[in-house]
């Protein structure tokens, strides 16, 4: 690549006018790299420097810790660029692109099965991603929570909310940030999501609601929402409370409805007050766009509503951010009107499907247990049956040499010996390549087998030569490296050497 620069007295001798990038002094001097430099230079230099530190960067398509979109449809491409210079926020400005917000919201409401009347708008708002969606719905919670005990003459002072211990962090962000005690249903081995009737047992007069997951972070299961309507409707009857449900439905809002119609866990149940979604998600959108819908106008407190009246109607409004891009809304309204029903249906099938050929693949190597469920989120979560030679983190840290991202972790409290592997199934992981990660896991196994048969046989050869008989105590594979490692530098250190 040439750069070209305008020349003037100061740099008429400078390179980069006349060579190529790599030939030029911007690749031989330094950039400070936490103050701004003096000096200006070339766009094509600034270009070239900051596109060559990203390389570095993994590659989003194999990134299958994410949930997030990584492919759009070039027209969308287009949609977005042709708006990345629009702000939401400003709604008198942008009156159209306000309108397809709407749109977007009342398409997802319907989607949800919401109680919506022919001559009524659903009640909900466009987020920057779930977490704010959250956010607002909590805050929702919170104030009407508060207006009623306040009515009552009852102290306000000590809400809580109660969650599963596997609630994605931005519910413990809500609950530090606004003050709000978060009573958490402890998991088990062999049951990664929240007991509904632990959930329940937990309720008390100060609960704002409870958060029940379509689609855990950790398995993809969803929990049963239905039956925690339920056991709620009767502890109210009989408590005389009014605790309601949230639904968070960040990565299952967009698969249920399409895969499992007949699943009540949305507006059908009359304690679910609110359900948020992430479109960047599987609503197949890039980051970041969430979604926030109310059941109805009731459910959402006036003096959280910010009002803004323009073309003759009143416009509500109630976000957490002021400015924000209006790409994603645009895109969102894209995806939603360009797959219709049909589409999306057909997206969620086939993730289903590259689900089943992966999980077969792994079941199939005979190493591994497969926690996550058939139904629920696209996703394969999964376990090292024997972990006395490795972890599944030496698995995970060996894939990203074949340019593979799988993320490794432990489980909640009251699980947290149970380490796995998640792969996060999206619409542009086809089955082939879906076959390639069970090849190079394959592959991996068979490396990390070689690697820790040699390894015991040398931790043997030290125990002998140090006359313990023989006798080999069982130690971590970390332990035994770094014994080795001690007795070859010892080794080295007793070694006389002299010139070549």
């Amino acid at each position: 690549m040439v750069v070209s620069v305008a020349s003037t007295g100061s740099d008429t001798a400078d390179p980069v006018q006349h060579s190529t990038f790599f030939a030029s002094r911007y690749v031989r001097d330094p950039l400070p790299r936490f103050r701004m430099p003096e000096r200006s230079i070339p766009r094509e230099a600034a270009y070239q420097i900051i596109n060559d530190e990203l390389m570095l960067d993994g590659n989003p398509r194999l990134n299958l810790a994410s949930f997030v979109t990584t492919w759009m449809e070039p027209e969308c491409d287009k949609l977005i660029m042709d708006s990345v210079n629009k702000n939401y926020v400003d709604m008198d400005e942008y009156p159209v692109t306000t309108e397809l917000q709407n749109r977007c919201v009342n398409m997802i409401a319907h989607l949800f099965n919401a109680p919506i009347k022919e001559d009524e708008t659903a009640i909900g708002v466009g987020t920057v991603g779930s977490s704010e969606a959250i956010m607002l719905a909590g805050l929702a919670f919170k104030r009407k929570w508060q207006n009623k005990r306040k009515e009552q003459g009852k102290p306000c002072d000590k809400p809580n909310i109660v969650t599963g211990a596997n609630v994605q962090v931005c519910w413990e962000k809500f609950a530090r940030y606004f003050e709000v005690e978060l009573k958490e249903v402890k998991l088990s081995e062999g049951y990664y999501v929240m007991d509904p009737v632990k959930a329940v047992e937990l309720v008390d007069e100060n609960t704002i609601c409870v958060a029940a997951i379509l689609g855990s972070t950790l398995t993809g299961e969803f929990e049963d929402v239905k039956l925690l309507n339920n056991l709620l409707t009767e502890k109210n009857k009989e408590t005389g409370w009014d605790v309601p449900i949230h639904v968070d439905a960040a990565s299952g809002g967009f698969i249920a409805p399409f895969l499992y119609p007949e699943l009540e866990w949305d507006f059908r149940l009359p304690l679910v007050k609110s359900i948020n979604v992430s479109g960047h998600k599987y609503g197949l959108v890039y980051p970041g766009v969430g979604w926030v819908i109310w059941r109805c106008k009731e459910d959402l407190p006036e003096e959280l509503i910010f009002h803004i009246n323009y073309l003759g109607t009143d416009q509500p409004t109630f976000t957490l951010n002021f400015s924000k891009g209006s790409s994603q809304i645009i895109a969102q309204y894209y995806q939603l009107i360009r797959l219709g029903f049909e589409g999306y249906k057909n997206i969620m099938e086939n993730c289903m499907e590259n689900t089943a050929i992966l999980r077969q693949g792994i079941e199939a190597t005979g190493r591994f247990e497969i926690l996550s469920k058939e139904a629920g989120v696209p996703l394969v979560a999964f376990s090292l049956k024997d972990r006395d030679r490795y972890t599944v983190f030496d698995i995970s840290e060996n894939l990203r040499r074949f340019g593979w991202i799988v993320p490794a972790y432990t489980m909640p409290a009251n699980a947290e010996h149970v380490a796995v592997l998640r792969v996060v199934i999206r619409e542009d992981l086809s089955r082939s390549l879906a076959e390639r990660l069970v090849v190079d896991i394959v592959k991996i196994l068979h490396e990390l087998d070689a690697h820790a048969a040699q390894v015991v046989k040398v931790s043997s050869a030290i125990a002998k030569q140090s006359g313990d008989d023989g006798i080999v105590t069982k130690k971590s594979v970390l332990e035994t490296e770094r014994e080795i490692f001690a007795y070859w530098r010892d080794q080295v250190k007793k070694k006389k050497t002299g010139p070549c």
